[in-house]
């Protein structure tokens, strides 16, 4: 048992360089030696866990998965409110998710496969919009997938300009805004009125999410 939290914790220290390495110089600027230097573990280590610069990206996009549970809601449209709060702590707080979304972003990244987080965030998205569709909360024109796919092209727009302007200082309230103005458009008008956007909203579902 010593020894896998060892790897664990070896396999995450990598991540961590790979991600700050990354986050500064971009993906076709970094390289394997830099992340070596940077974790300060030998190449043997790396080579252990991550066969390539490449598969390092994709360990690093991981980090961005929509796969952190959020607290079931009695309705889905505030869950879906809730998983895009939680992005935006992590954004503020995790360096790792912050280089995951610069990579995703990268257009200089060649040969990295970039889609997979747009992808699974969009279909996440739908999941939770079919859900409320079942359950009633959504007005009759919706299109659950449309919705999805424009949700996450609002947020990764937000996110961009949030990096640029304040380092994701701003990003919940960016958000909030966000939600104010795409919820009345999809939402019954019972369920909207139920709906939490405050921005402090992301910091309270961080907590509860790490008390869970």
């Amino acid at each position: 048992m010593a020894k896998q939290d060892r790897a664990i914790r070896t396999r995450r220290t990598i991540l961590e360089a790979a991600a700050s390495v990354f986050e500064k110089q971009g993906y076709q600027a970094a390289t394997i030696t830099e992340i070596l230097k940077t974790a300060g573990v030998t190449k043997g280590a790396l080579y252990f866990h991550f066969q390539s610069k490449e598969d390092l990206a994709a360990g690093v996009l991981s980090e961005q998965e929509p796969g952190q549970a959020v607290p079931t809601q009695s309705t889905k449209l505030q869950e879906l409110v809730d998983v895009g709060m939680l992005l935006a702590y992590r954004l503020r707080t995790d360096p790792l998710v912050r280089a995951s979304v610069r990579l995703t972003l990268d257009h200089q990244a060649h040969g990295l496969d970039r889609r997979g987080p747009f992808l699974r965030w969009s279909e996440a998205n739908q999941r939770f919009l079919d859900a409320a569709a079942r359950q009633g909360e959504l007005l009759p024109h919706v299109n659950p997938r449309a919705t999805a796919d424009l949700y996450v092209g609002a947020f990764a727009g937000l996110q961009m300009m949030s990096q640029t302007l304040s380092d994701y200082e701003d990003l919940a309230e960016r958000l909030s805004v966000l939600q104010h103005h795409l919820m009345p458009s999809i939402a019954m008008p019972a369920v909207l009125a139920s709906l939490d956007l405050a921005p402090d909203r992301a910091d309270r579902i961080a907590e509860t999410a790490a008390a869970s």
